[in-house]
């Protein structure tokens, strides 16, 4: 076995875990289930089947879109909600990344129209398309059912410990794009949403990463650096560092050695449906990881 195929079949491992994972874990998502007890229950899991979360299980509903998650005892329970569950996992670093979206709210044609965008995408790529006729065919599907695109989101590439590589895959036709090459690896992912079609961040942040290295003063902060950077550039959750790190993640923060993922929502408050699978372009069509 090549090295080339030897990393091929690592994406392809934490494609099989995050399936499972996904699975189980969307079974759980029900009226008055705990969102810290479902995002542990997905974490654990992954790492019990051999792998490693990629990012914190992103956990967002209604107009939101990505990037949240709960935080250390989180209270929060599902209502009559629109959820989003964004998964990811990593095998020394190499990522399979989806997400579906499970309906408490009675919006199931929302669903359809990013789930149905999403298979519309992946029955077109191949070796040779260009991504902007990609986000062509998602926005098409998207419309087709009276939504629209969020066109400030897109999917993307992977690379080890890089969860968003290029190139970008939008949700929009675009002009220029990359064309796809045959072996490279990408998570497309379209939202849909009653509302404008575009996202803002709003809230504050749980989810957090390392975007430089350089000397800590305080203790308690430089600690904390040598506990993180086990992660390396992938995401982590303020949740998994315990309890008493406010002080040295605002250190981390305000040093620039860290820097937050603030919560991302739907500027006119709309609801949003997400779907998504990483896939291996082929010559002639593709390889779905994460079915």
């Amino acid at each position: 076995m090549t090295e080339t195929d030897e990393i091929i079949e690592k994406y392809r491992q934490a494609g099989r875990i995050l399936s499972e994972v996904r699975k189980l874990t969307a079974e759980k998502v029900t009226e008055g289930a705990s969102l810290l007890m479902l995002a542990e229950f997905a974490e654990d899991m992954i790492r019990e089947k051999g792998g490693e979360p990629a990012f914190p299980v992103n956990i967002s509903r209604n107009d939101e879109a990505a990037h949240s998650t709960p935080c250390l005892n989180d209270k929060s329970v599902f209502g009559k909600d629109i959820v989003k569950l964004d998964i990811g996992v990593h095998i020394d670093g190499y990522i399979a990344d989806t997400a579906i979206t499970v309906d408490l709210s009675g919006n199931p044609k929302l669903v359809k129209a990013a789930e149905s965008a999403l298979e519309e995408a992946i029955g077109f790529v191949k070796a040779g398309v260009n991504t902007s006729d990609i986000g062509g065919v998602i926005e098409d599907a998207i419309t087709s059912f009276g939504y629209k695109p969020i066109i400030n989101l897109t999917g993307h590439g992977l690379a080890q410990y890089i969860q968003h590589a290029p190139p970008a895959i939008p949700n929009k036709r675009m002009p220029g794009g990359v064309v796809l090459q045959e072996g490279d690896i990408i998570a497309i992912e379209p939202f849909a949403t009653n509302g404008a079609g575009k996202i803002h961040d709003a809230g504050s942040a749980e989810i957090f990463h390392i975007v430089s290295e350089r000397p800590v003063r305080h203790p308690s902060a430089r600690k904390l650096l040598q506990e993180i950077e086990k992660y390396k550039t992938l995401p982590f959750a303020k949740r998994w560092l315990g309890e008493r790190v406010d002080f040295a993640m605002l250190a981390l923060t305000r040093a620039n050695i860290i820097r937050p993922y603030p919560i991302l929502k739907e500027i006119q408050g709309g609801l949003i449906s997400q779907a998504e699978h990483t896939i291996i372009v082929t010559a002639d069509g593709c390889e779905v990881i994460t079915r």
